[in-house]
């Protein structure tokens, strides 16, 4: 298995997180769904440091054909980090979800309800 993760950084771009979650709202999430070979892709926001991504999990190779990459024609260029890595061991967790696909705030929430407010902390111990 392969993963492949890229960020932007949209300061001094057109965009914003909620621009492009729009996007994704609008139907270009759907255009993967029938990618051969892809395991999982999921959209990512870093509000705090005004950061836009996305991870997708490949079965072997990533394939030549993909749907566009919507996310850099509307933020005018390529991801500022692409880093691709051998993937060497997966476990899924004991969970409640029947599938992964459909969830996040693209499909359940408003901007409003997912902002961050004065003096949130990042939740990453990475900070």
């Amino acid at each position: 298995m392969r993963v492949d993760i890229a960020w932007w950084d949209l300061d001094g771009t057109p965009q914003t997180i909620d621009t492009l979650r729009e996007h994704l709202r609008d139907g270009a999430a759907a255009a993967w769904r029938d990618v051969p070979g892809l395991r999982l892709k999921f959209w990512m926001a870093d509000r705090r440091r005004n950061r836009w991504g996305a991870v997708m999990l490949w079965e072997a190779d990533r394939p030549a054909d993909l749907p566009p990459n919507r996310a850099a024609q509307l933020i005018g260029r390529p991801p500022a980090h692409r880093t691709c890595f051998d993937v060497e061991a997966t476990v899924e967790g004991m969970h409640m979800l029947p599938e992964l696909a459909g969830l996040g705030p693209v499909f359940t929430a408003t901007a409003s309800e997912t902002a961050p407010r004065p003096g949130d902390a990042s939740p990453c111990w990475n900070t």
